[in-house]
C-alpha cells in the first residue's frame, strides 16, 4: 500500500498542484467557523449568524457547478485567480467589519453571503488536475482517494486552528487567515504547469467558443453517481446531530466529539485501503453497494446499546465514506470529455454537500418527534433504497458496454 501511493506523489508536477490544494482546502475547514462566530459577535445572535451561515452554504453549494463550468471554459489559470481573489477579499472585508464591536449586521451579513457565491472550486480542479496527469486508472483511483483522505484531515485539523486563533485574538483574525489560505493556495495552484488551460473545443473554437455543455440526463452514468452520493450526504448530514441526541442521551455530551472523531478515522482508513486494492468489478456496480454496506451499518447504529458499540459502528461506517466519494468521482471522470471533468467532478461534489445540509435539517426536525433508532433507520433508508435501482443500472450499464470496469474513457457521450 505505501508503495502505491508513494507513486502517486512522485508523479511528475503532481506535488506543486496538490500541496496548493491543500493549503486552501484548510481554509474551508476554518472560515465556516470562524465566519460563524464573528457575524454572531456583530448581530449578537445566533440566529441571525445560523441564518447567514445557511446562505452562506447554500450559495456555495448551488452555484459549485456554474463556478466549474467557467474552469471548465476558460482554464484555471484564467479564472481562477479573480474567482478566489473576490472570495478572499470579501472575507477579508468582514474580518475588518468584525475586528471590533458595533460592525453593521446587515452589510456583515450581505458580504458574507456573497463570499459564499464566490468560492473557488479549488477540490474539482485538483481531481481535473489528477485526472490529466495520471492516465492509469488504477493509480487514478490511488490518487483520488489520497486526495479524500488528506482533505479530511485537512477538516480534523482546522477547528483545532480555529481554537488557537480564538485564544490568542478572536474570530475574525481566524476569518483573516482563511482568506490567505485560500488566495495563496488557488493563485499557486492556477500557476502550476500541470493545470489544465481549458476545454479543447473552446480553444479549437477561438474565442467566442463556449465549453461543451454538460446535462445529467444525457450521462447516465454520471446521473447515477449524483444521486447516490447525495443519499451518502442525506445520512452523513444527518449523522452529526443523531450521534449529539445519542450522547446526550446517555448523559455523555463530551463524548460526541470522539465518536465522530472515529467516523474520520473511519474514513481514513478505508480510503487509503480501498485505493489501494485494484478491483475487478465496475465503478458503477461498486458504488451502489458501498452505498449499501454504508446504510446498513448506520442502521444497526441505532440500536447501539451504548457509547462503545456506537463508537465502533461509526468507525465502520466510515470505512465506506471515503470509498464512496473516490468511485463517485471517478464514474465522473469516465463519464465525459477532458473539457467538462471539473463540471462533473463540481456536481458530485454538490449532491454530496447537498444532500449534508438537507439530512442535517431533517434530523433536526425528527430528533425530537421520533425515537432515535427510527431516526438513524431515516438516515440509512436513502442509501438503503438507492442502491438496488443503481446496482441494476450499473451492471446493465456495463453489460451493454461490454466492458469489465468503467475504466475506459469515453471522449463523446451522446445526449450531453
Amino acid at each position: 500500500m505505501s508503495l502505491s501511493y508513494v507513486s502517486v506523489l512522485r508523479v511528475p508536477r503532481a506535488a506543486r498542484p496538490f500541496a496548493a490544494t491543500l493549503v486552501g482546502r484548510l481554509s474551508y475547514g476554518i472560515v465556516p467557523l470562524a465566519l460563524l462566530l464573528a457575524v454572531k459577535n456583530a448581530a449578537g445572535s445566533y440566529a441571525v449568524a445560523g441564518g447567514v451561515m445557511a446562505l452562506f452554504g447554500a450559495l456555495s453549494v448551488v452555484l459549485s457547478p456554474a463556478r466549474a463550468a467557467l474552469i471548465d471554459r476558460y482554464g484555471a489559470p484564467r479564472a481562477l485567480p479573480p474567482m478566489a481573489g473576490v472570495y478572499a477579499g470579501l472575507l477579508v472585508v468582514v474580518a475588518l467589519l468584525t475586528w471590533r464591536p458595533g460592525a453593521p449586521v446587515a452589510l456583515v451579513g450581505a458580504l458574507t453571503v456573497a463570499a459564499g457565491a464566490c468560492t473557488p472550486p479549488l477540490g474539482p480542479v485538483m481531481r481535473a488536475v489528477w485526472s490529466a496527469l495520471v492516465p492509469d486508472r488504477a493509480l487514478l483511483q490511488r490518487a483520488y482517494s489520497l486526495d479524500g483522505v488528506a482533505e479530511e484531515l485537512m477538516y480534523i485539523t482546522a477547528p483545532l486552528l480555529v481554537g488557537v486563533l480564538l485564544t490568542v485574538s478572536g474570530p475574525s483574525a481566524g476569518v483573516l487567515v482563511g482568506a490567505v489560505l485560500v488566495f495563496s493556495g488557488a493563485t499557486v495552484l492556477a500557476t502550476s504547469p500541470a493545470v489544465p488551460r481549458g476545454s479543447r473545443a473552446r480553444a479549437a473554437g477561438g474565442k467566442g467558443s463556449a465549453a461543451p455543455r454538460l446535462r445529467l440526463r444525457g450521462i447516465a452514468p454520471l446521473r447515477h453517481a449524483v444521486l447516490v452520493t447525495g443519499a451518502v450526504g442525506l445520512g452523513l448530514g444527518s449523522l452529526e446531530l443523531l450521534v449529539v441526541a445519542f450522547t446526550e442521551s446517555l448523559h455523555s455530551a463530551s463524548s460526541v466529539s470522539w465518536v465522530l472523531a472515529a467516523l474520520s478515522a473511519g474514513s481514513a482508513v478505508g480510503g487509503l485501503s480501498y485505493g489501494a486494492v485494484r478491483w475487478r468489478s465496475p465503478d458503477r456496480v461498486r458504488l451502489p453497494l458501498v452505498a449499501a454496506a454504508l446504510g446498513a451499518t448506520l442502521l444497526a447504529a441505532g440500536f447501539s446499546p451504548g457509547l462503545p458499540v456506537l463508537a465502533v459502528l461509526i468507525a465502520v461506517a466510515g470505512l465506506f465514506v471515503a470509498p464512496a466519494l473516490t468511485t463517485a468521482y471517478l464514474i465522473a471522470d469516465a463519464s465525459v470529455d477532458e473539457g467538462r471533468r471539473t463540471r462533473a467532478g463540481a456536481w458530485v461534489n454538490t449532491a454530496f454537500n447537498a444532500g449534508s445540509a438537507a439530512g442535517s435539517a431533517a434530523a433536526g426536525l425528527l430528533i425530537d418527534r421520533l425515537p432515535l433508532a427510527v431516526c438513524f433507520a431515516l438516515a440509512a433508508a436513502p442509501a438503503l433504497l438507492c442502491a438496488p435501482l443503481m446496482l441494476r443500472a450499473g451492471v446493465r450499464g456495463s453489460r451493454q458496454a461490454g466492458a469489465p470496469d468503467t475504466g475506459a474513457r469515453t471522449d463523446a457521450v451522446s445526449g450531453a
